[in-house]
């Protein structure tokens, strides 16, 4: 059980990585508590970069080491951040003062994520082992990390792969770290648990905006991105932009007095909305065995839960993309199978050459490929995916085991129910059978649900990139679907698809992430 992600994108579009930094418990950031960015304080670095066409960029820039990003900070080794910005690309200079500002995280499996000792652009990575200390190292784009309760997590590849495109299209890349859950003091106190890392990243983004004019890039163009519980960060910092329901944790940080709202966000498979998460998860995935026992779930526990789903989707009276009109949990599998699944398949098999083609269909019975259109069943597409990734409950374990106990344990609790289901049937013996009095409130401020359905938000991100692989069974594909859906009723621009046969922390399209991103913002590099 848990949040278990593997990120697996490495550098998806050909994107070749110079150097990555090792991590380690200094912080390079000044200790004075100084919120005042210093525009000369940076190396000169260069780096090669491949893009999406093949082509080798030679892309000099600006490399400012870990700052502080808090006046008051908890623990500077996770609240720092790095910026890099080009100077000159392939020889020619560039002047990146009103640039897009990419501001991409690498959290995984809400664990601590550190740039303290990153020496380069795309160098942040997961630290801070169970019980807290030190960052256990980073990663290289598509590696993972052990984590917490025995889980693998995510390193937030797709984002790693965006940040070399980003510096070489002549945006600014800020790489924020923040607190995770396993982080404890000497006294056993967890201090990265929720909501931690979202007020992290909002204090880094007030960072960003109140040194307007110091730091590189156009403050009001910043573009969130990040993977897996990284995406669900970058979905709700999206979602939440100016929220005063962060006001207090943020004032007790010492963050600067400026927004925090985002221009754009981009999510990759956001493990979010995570105490309906359950229930979704069995709706899209209780036929399917377990991958740790090659057997089928508990129906009586699975049946419960994909009821408790039916009765929430109900409630949040959304309509889907193009005019499909209300989402139930009656009609969500026809819903994910025409807007996203056959597509996705047809533009796969369309991509293939005749003989590819031939051999994929002849391989995969389940699928047909007429008129230049993929088509299948719900059930076939679940028979094609396989063995599901989690048991059930798949986030608010019964034994208190999922990663997502421990991102709502507090004081020297580990792991702590956060839905009255798993608190009902705990089996751990060690509280009481209710949710502690505390849940409720840090769930509205970890979910962009809350900012987007109950109660909206009109300072949200309005231009949303929302990926996700087909194959990725880390949560339930109507968790992203209903974020596009939410999105878009409101009136906000989005661009959700499913990547066909990937899986959890795919990445196959980043150039075309980057060309949306200039879009939307209205950048055009100017040409010497």
């Amino acid at each position: 059980m848990g949040i278990g992600a593997t990120a697996g994108v490495a550098a998806a579009g050909g994107i070749a990585l110079g150097a990555q930094a090792s991590t380690g418990s200094s912080s390079s950031a000044s200790s004075s508590g100084s919120l005042v960015f210093d525009p000369d304080g940076y190396e000169k670095l260069t780096t090669k970069v491949t893009g999406t066409d093949g082509a080798e960029h030679t892309v000099t820039y600006h490399f400012w080491k870990a700052i502080t990003y808090v006046a008051k900070p908890v623990d500077a080794t996770y609240q720092s951040l790095v910026v890099s910005a080009p100077v000159e690309i392939d020889g020619k200079a560039v002047d990146a003062s009103g640039a897009p500002i990419l501001f991409a995280n690498s959290v995984g499996g809400y664990m601590p994520s550190s740039v303290a000792d990153a020496t380069g652009v795309g160098a942040g990575g997961m630290g801070g082992a169970p019980g807290g200390g030190a960052p256990s190292g980073s990663a290289s784009p598509g590696a993972s990390a052990p984590g917490a309760n025995g889980n693998t997590n995510a390193t937030g590849g797709a984002t790693a792969s965006n940040q070399l495109l980003a510096l070489a299209a002549g945006y600014v890349v800020v790489e924020p770290g923040a607190r995770g859950r396993t982080l404890k003091n000497s006294a056993g106190e967890y201090y990265g648990t929720a909501p931690a890392a979202i007020v992290d990243l909002k204090a880094a983004v007030r960072y960003v905006r109140s040194n307007r004019g110091r730091i590189p890039g156009d403050a009001d163009r910043i573009v969130s991105a990040g993977t897996s519980a990284g995406g669900a960060l970058s979905a709700l910092l999206g979602a939440s932009g100016d929220s005063p329901i962060y006001d207090e944790y943020l004032k007790e940080l010492g963050a600067a007095d400026a927004s925090d709202a985002v221009f754009a966000t981009g999510a990759w498979c956001p493990i979010t909305d995570l105490e309906h998460a359950d229930g979704a998860y069995e709706w899209n995935w209780g036929a399917n065995a377990a991958q740790s026992t090659g057997k089928v779930v508990d129906q009586s526990v699975s049946k419960d839960l994909a009821a408790q789903f039916a009765e929430y989707q109900a409630a949040l009276r959304l309509r889907g993309l193009n005019r499909f009109g209300a989402l139930t949990a009656r009609n969500y599998d026809d819903y994910l199978l025409e807007q996203y699944l056959r597509p996705s398949a047809t533009r796969y098999l369309a991509a293939l050459s005749d003989s590819e083609r031939e051999a994929y269909l002849a391989k995969n019975t389940f699928i047909t490929f007429s008129g230049g259109r993929a088509g299948f069943t719900w059930d076939g597409y679940l028979a094609h995916v396989g063995a599901r990734k989690k048991t059930a409950p798949a986030f608010d374990a019964f034994d208190l085991s999922a990663g997502e106990n421990n991102e709502f344990g507090a004081g020297t609790t580990a792991n702590r129910h956060f839905t009255a289901y798993g608190a009902k049937n705990d089996t751990t013996g060690l509280g009481t059978k209710r949710v502690a009095a505390d849940i409720p409130e840090k769930l509205r401020l970890m979910n962009p649900m809350h900012h987007l359905v109950d109660k909206v938000n009109g300072r949200r991100s309005k231009h949303w990139w929302i990926r996700l692989g087909t194959n990725d069974t880390d949560t339930s594909h109507v968790v992203s679907a209903n974020l596009a859906a939410a999105a878009a009723g409101l009136g906000d621009e989005v661009n959700h698809l499913y990547y066909w046969d990937q899986g959890h922390g795919a990445n196959t399209d980043p150039g075309d992430f980057i060309a949306w991103i200039a879009e939307v913002t209205g950048f055009k590099r100017a040409k010497n």
